[in-house]
């Protein structure tokens, strides 16, 4: 389920969950707990968290197939990546004061220092850039 790998410019963790109830959780401590053992601050590791547990939630909500989430420590900015076997990209949309949902997107796009999609062979992929403390 997990791989951590400390490489010579960086550091990668990697999960696959299943999409049930409770992944949204797991996710978030998997995360919180390996940027915690990376050093990162508090505020970098919550700011992650909440993006993750978004963009989780979103998978769980439109597919049935696993979940994966990875992320990539670097010199400058941390990665991570949250993939699922959909191949439709996630649609930013504009929520009202009442909804419920559809703000996760506009969350970790108002956040991220960068964002985007790409498909895959067997589905696609949301990632997210924040800003490593120098």
């Amino acid at each position: 389920m997990v791989g951590l790998i400390d490489t010579a410019d960086g550091a990668r963790a990697e999960w696959t969950f299943p999409a049930e109830p409770g992944t949204a959780r797991h996710a978030r401590h998997a995360v919180r707990d390996t940027l915690h053992s990376w050093g990162l601050p508090p505020t970098l590791r919550d700011l992650a968290v909440l993006l993750v547990s978004e963009l989780v939630t979103n998978s769980l909500r439109y597919t049935s197939g696993p979940i994966g989430v990875r992320l990539v420590g670097r010199s400058a900015a941390l990665l991570v990546e949250i993939s699922d076997p959909l191949p439709d990209p996630p649609t930013e949309r504009l929520s009202g004061p009442e909804d419920e949902g559809g703000r996760g997107l506009r969350l970790v796009a108002c956040s991220a220092l960068r964002w985007g999609t790409r498909r895959g062979k067997t589905g696609k992929t949301v990632w997210f850039e924040l800003p490593l403390p120098g």
